[in-house]
């Protein structure tokens, strides 16, 4: 059973700026390559941060907010109140000029050798659109985004069905073949029968996660001996014997 990887479907050619980059070299980039944010490293390609179109749109709001001044001195009116970075003010803001100042740090990143599913769920918790792909030393190598990894899950119920039984419960981990029952829908696998022993069903729900396109696994397996909380084996007792006295 092969699982894919981040690096499997992740770009290597990455649109990247330096702290350094200005404003409007930043915005170039993301017109030019039609992308909605990039990393920022440094100059051993190590990742500071990421910016994305909501930084630029708040670096530009926070311009026109009451009270900042551009750089003629003249007061400008906000036309997207409220929106800010929570931990830089307004005028902080109004003057971020470079790629240092609009970034969102720090990036959340992932390994190749991470699941694609792994890394889809590091995705949906953090509310990201990509992920910068870094090495064993936090160097850049690549970039996943969204759709990269929505690739892999266009597998069709009934496919990843056929990958549950034939590659993990047969394959994988020796089960007979109508061991489990295996039913999907929407990529929700739910899994139905009675195991030998109790120690096999977390084996079996973290092999199925494993499986590329399953976004969820419905236990409802049970079983016949219980090797992780056997039953106590009391000690025996001694019966106490009363002796009547002769009368």
């Amino acid at each position: 059973m092969k699982t894919q990887t981040v690096g499997d479907v992740m770009t290597s050619d990455v649109v990247q700026a330096h702290l350094e980059t200005p404003f409007k070299d930043v915005v170039r980039l993301l017109d030019r390559h039609r992308i909605g944010g990039l990393p920022v490293v440094d100059h051993d390609d190590k990742v500071l941060g990421v910016i994305s179109g909501t930084d630029l749109v708040r670096g530009q709001a926070a311009r026109a907010e009451p009270g900042v001044r551009d750089d003629k001195g003249h007061g400008r009116r906000s036309r997207l109140p409220g929106l800010r970075h929570p931990w830089r003010g307004a005028a902080a803001e109004a003057r971020a000029t470079t790629a240092a100042d609009l970034m969102t740090t720090p990036a959340i990143t992932v390994h190749p050798e991470q699941a694609v599913p792994d890394a889809a769920r590091v995705m949906e918790r953090h509310h990201i659109e990509r992920l910068p792909v870094v090495d064993e030393e936090d160097r850049l190598i690549g970039i996943a985004t969204r759709r990269d990894l929505l690739r892999v899950f266009l597998c069709t119920d009934e496919d990843i069905r056929h990958q549950v039984i034939d590659e993990v419960l047969v394959g994988a981990l020796g089960l007979p073949s109508d061991a489990v029952v295996v039913s999907v829908r929407d990529g929700m696998v739910r899994l139905e029968g009675r195991l030998e022993h109790r120690s096999e069903i977390p084996e079996v729900i973290r092999a199925v996660w494993r499986v590329d396109g399953v976004v969820g696994v419905v236990n409802s397996l049970t079983f016949r001996i219980d090797d992780i909380h056997p039953p106590r084996k009391h000690p025996s007792r001694r019966i106490a014997h009363h002796w009547l006295p002769e009368r």
